[in-house]
């Protein structure tokens, strides 16, 4: 049976450094773990191989003294709501993120089964 229900909702995204920390673990796995608890669907993390900030410092594989601190991408396909209960637990933790918020249409396509 296939099953496609287009979901008006966000896609949520942080931008961090590879190797930041909070609470004991990796950003980016924090974050997961975050949303995992909080029954608020599936995220995915993304390494760049180049990329600056808001301090100019670029950061790409081919240097090797800054590759280990490379950019990362966590993002979130979520409902408005599932956003800002995520998005307020980040504020909760007091972790300083850089995100962004895109409103977004996604859905699933193909039979439930096969997934």
């Amino acid at each position: 049976m296939s099953t496609e229900n287009p979901i008006d909702g966000v896609q949520l995204r942080f931008y961090v450094h590879m190797h930041a920390r909070h609470d004991g673990l990796l950003v980016s796995e924090w974050l997961l773990e975050l949303a995992k608890r909080h029954k608020l669907g599936g995220g995915s993390v993304f390494r760049a191989i180049a990329g600056f900030g808001r301090h100019g410092v670029l950061h790409e594989e081919a240097f090797f003294e800054l590759a280990d601190d490379l950019p990362v991408v966590v993002e979130f396909l979520l409902r408005e709501s599932e956003a800002e209960a995520l998005l307020q637990q980040v504020r909760d933790a007091g972790a300083a993120l850089v995100y962004a918020r895109v409103p977004v249409r996604f859905g699933l396509l193909g039979n439930e089964e096969d997934r």
